[in-house]
Formats: C-alpha cells, structure tokens, sequence
C-alpha cells in the first residue's frame, strides 16, 4: 500500500529551546530542505527557521514514509550541526551531550508538532502564524515578515523566490 500524506503544518525544537540556530545553521537548514525537494520527497509551501525551532508547511511526497523524510531533515541537520561545531571546536557541542544508547548528542526534541492541514483556511492561517512569527515582541527578528529572510513570506508576499524550493500552496 502506498503512503500518503495531506499537507501538514510541521515544528521542529532544538532540545530544551536552545538558541542554536545561526546564521551558517540555518542555511544548512535550507540546503537539506532543497535536497528533499529535488530528490522528490516533499513539497514545501511554507516556512520559517528561528533561533531554536522551524515551523514547515509541506507534504511529504507519496509513497515516503514519514521517517525517511522528516527523519532525513533532522538527522542531516543533525550530523551537519556537529560536524561544524567539532570543526570550530565550539562549546556549544558540549551543551548537546547526551546519555542515550543510540547518540552522544542531540540537537533536535525528540518529538515534533504535526498537524494535518484539512482545509485551505487552516493552512492559510497556519501560513500567516509562521510568517508573523519573527515580529513577536519577544524575538523582534524584523518589522515586516517579508523582511526576515529565513521565511518564505517574502515569496508570498513580493512574489520574491530567493528559495527554488518554495511551491506556492495555490499551485
């Protein structure tokens, strides 16, 4: 039988909300989301990389079970955190260490947010919560959504696609 999933909404946490996520992380963010896009295994609407979680509007393509997409999107990035944190010899890699039989370091919660998004309205509101997100009081990341660059309302809103990944949700 062929899995298929319905668009969701998608939050990922660093481990105890941790502001991990620099500028060099989140492109490695970015990097892994084109690759599942090119190789076929989801299409991601929407966006927004924050100093310690990611929100995702996607569909994970048919026939992918949910481990071997969201689960390459956090082990990738995963693996790509600790690579550059050995190379810069960061403290921060010690902040990570853990005592679990199958890692020494864990980067991501165990656990993401998934929600099914049933109906265009959900979706849209789902939209507009990730794009507001980097103006909250206590982030203040920007002063317009479409001015923080880790999010793709610059592509709903300018009609800017700085990401070749994005798919509008109306296509």
């Amino acid at each position: 039988m062929i899995k298929s999933y319905h668009v969701e909404f998608l939050t990922a946490t660093i481990l105890d909300w941790k502001h991990l996520l620099n500028d060099d992380f989140k492109r490695l963010i970015l990097d892994c989301m084109e690759w599942l896009v090119v190789n076929n295994r989801c299409v991601i609407y929407g966006f927004v990389i924050m100093p310690n979680h990611i929100h995702l509007i996607w569909k994970i393509s048919d026939g992918f079970d949910r481990s071997q997409v969201q689960g390459a999107l956090l082990s990738y990035t995963a693996h790509a955190f600790k690579k550059e944190l050995c190379v810069g010899k960061s403290k921060t890699l010690a902040a990570h260490r853990v005592n679990l039989s199958d890692r020494a370091f864990q980067f991501w919660q165990k656990d993401c947010m998934v929600k099914e998004c049933w109906n265009e309205w959900f979706l849209e509101e789902k939209l507009e919560y990730i794009h507001q997100n980097p103006l909250q009081e206590h982030w203040l990341l920007a002063t317009l959504p479409e001015d923080y660059y880790w999010s793709s309302a610059s592509f709903y809103i300018r009609n800017e696609n700085h990401f070749k990944f994005l798919t509008h949700y109306k296509d």
